[in-house]
């Protein structure tokens, strides 16, 4: 046949080559594309409790005070008496070389992955004994402070002087966290930590018997090379409790406070002491128990209340004026707090069958309700014009909480108007969230990766070039210049004095 020969019949093979055509293109775009991370599910983010864990106070200081200290078996270098100008001035130097190497070795250097932390061997007074009295006199549930707080529960929620130090001092092959080390050096260290339990000295030793206490702990912190040789400045002192360690502290201004929140009012703090430059703000220690990946699946069905509370109702005017505009509002659960496993249970009932959990400020911007509230799933409503949250430079919490202002919030109608205007997919993806980032405020023995203790030590490590640049600027800016006059006039008592000369 002329034209040459043919291949099938035209009439099927069109339709095959579209087909074909069309199979290649989708592959070749479903490669090119760019990819869709999947949407995780709740479930997927919750962390679940780990059996060998202890995340209870109680349980993992009872095991703690039974089991030996091996920590005890390294000599500790740390100065008996006051430190000679010649014991500061030998550390320096030996802190320096250590400085020096790591410059020209490390490309990095002096950005750290590893925080290397000295823990002072206090006495045990101040240690060791200060959590065998708090052990001893657990059950005397009827001892409360002056505002009727149970002050053992107080103590638990400000515990993470324990959480930090059992940690540090646990045997290495046991500890979990990569990105902290201790050593038993001084010159080898970038932080030096104190173990001293300011806040159960305050609440359960006699006033004068705390003050003497307080004093000797500085006496003995002070004296060491360490701390004249930067002013305190690289020292960790935990003052979680805002009224704790007050009568001396003013004399520790420099070191690194690990603190509840800042309060620029001066009702707690005064001015010059507390800065977010120098200081870290950590979680309480949550009341409640983690509603875990089961609980938030039955919870989800159960949470038919717009927003709930559960406290003291006339703690300041803010709340009075919430708890007056909400008090009667429809799908909103507003109660008194009590003490004691009773009120607990109820708080937790609250907590997980809520959409919204309000979190005002009380005596201090911040409160463990705001906590509360993160491990139970309900979506925090902070009412707080002044709060610090911790963690911040790595957490967004607009992500899982909402801001309102005060002023905004006793407006009437405002705030439950804006609560339901809310969508169902804006509430589940800050549910998402919460899920999530629970695990951050899961105090834990040993400390979990991405804990509260893990973060802690991430945001310290990222504070360690500026203390270094101010303990030697200190080193070397001499003393009372500022008070000298630009005439030619000398003040009669001008010293020019070097603390490492």
């Amino acid at each position: 046949m002329a034209g040459g020969r043919s291949y099938g019949n035209p009439r099927f093979r069109s339709p095959i080559i579209i087909t074909l055509l069309f199979i290649i293109s989708l592959l070749i775009y479903i490669s090119l594309s760019p990819s869709r991370p999947n949407l995780p599910s709740t479930k997927s983010q919750v962390p679940m409790l780990n059996p060998t864990v202890d995340y209870s106070f109680l349980t993992s200081l009872q095991k703690f005070l039974s089991s030996p200290s091996e920590s005890r078996q390294y000599r500790d270098d740390s100065v008996a008496n006051t430190a000679s100008q010649a014991d500061v001035k030998k550390l320096d130097d030996l802190m320096w070389r250590r400085e020096t190497e790591k410059l020209y070795e490390d490309s990095a250097y002096p950005g750290v992955s590893v925080v290397r932390v000295y823990v002072y061997e206090m006495p045990d007074k101040f240690t060791y004994d200060m959590l065998r009295l708090f052990w001893n006199t657990y059950q005397e549930t009827v001892n409360l402070t002056s505002n009727g707080s149970p002050v053992h529960r107080l103590i638990e929620q400000h515990s993470i002087d324990y959480w930090l130090w059992a940690d540090l001092i646990a045997p290495e092959s046991q500890r979990l966290l990569k990105n902290v080390v201790r050593v038993y050096r001084q010159e080898d260290a970038d932080l030096f930590y104190i173990p001293f339990f300011t806040t159960i000295s305050f609440f359960l030793l006699e006033k004068q018997q705390c003050k003497a206490l307080y004093r000797e702990a500085l006496k003995w912190v002070t004296d060491q090379p360490a701390w004249n040789r930067s002013g305190g400045r690289d020292h960790i002192l935990p003052v979680h409790h805002p009224w704790s360690f007050k009568s001396v502290r003013k004399y520790m201004k420099n070191a690194i406070w690990l603190l509840p929140d800042m309060d620029s009012t001066g009702n707690w703090y005064k001015p010059g002491q507390v800065s977010l430059e120098k200081d870290l703000i950590l979680p309480y220690v949550a009341n409640l128990d983690l509603c875990d990946a089961k609980c938030l699946s039955e919870s989800e069905l159960k949470r038919r209340t717009l927003l709930f509370f559960r406290g003291r109702l006339k703690r300041n005017a803010i709340r009075a004026k919430l708890v007056a505009e909400l008090n009667h509002a429809e799908d909103v659960v507003i109660e008194e707090g009590t003490a004691g496993e009773v009120g607990k249970a109820a708080a937790q009932h609250g907590m997980r069958t809520s959409v919204f959990c309000l979190s005002p400020a009380g005596d201090t911007p911040s409160s463990a309700r705001l906590f509360d509230a993160i491990v139970s799933g309900c979506i925090p409503v902070i009412i707080s014009d002044e709060l610090e949250l911790p963690f911040e430079g790595i957490l967004d919490y607009s992500k899982i909480a909402l801001f309102i202002s005060s002023s905004d919030a006793v407006q009437p109608g405002w705030l439950l108007t804006y609560l339901r205007s809310f969508g169902v997919a804006q509430l589940k993806k800050m549910q998402m969230n919460l899920a999530k980032y629970a695990r951050h405020f899961l105090y834990s023995h040993p400390a979990q990766p991405l804990g509260p203790e893990d973060l802690a030590w991430r945001m310290l490590s990222g504070k360690l070039v500026n203390i270094k640049l101010h303990t030697r600027r200190s080193q070397r800016v001499v003393k009372e210049s500022r008070s000298l006059c630009s005439c030619d006039c000398k003040p009669a008592n001008f010293t020019n004095s070097r603390p490492l000369s």
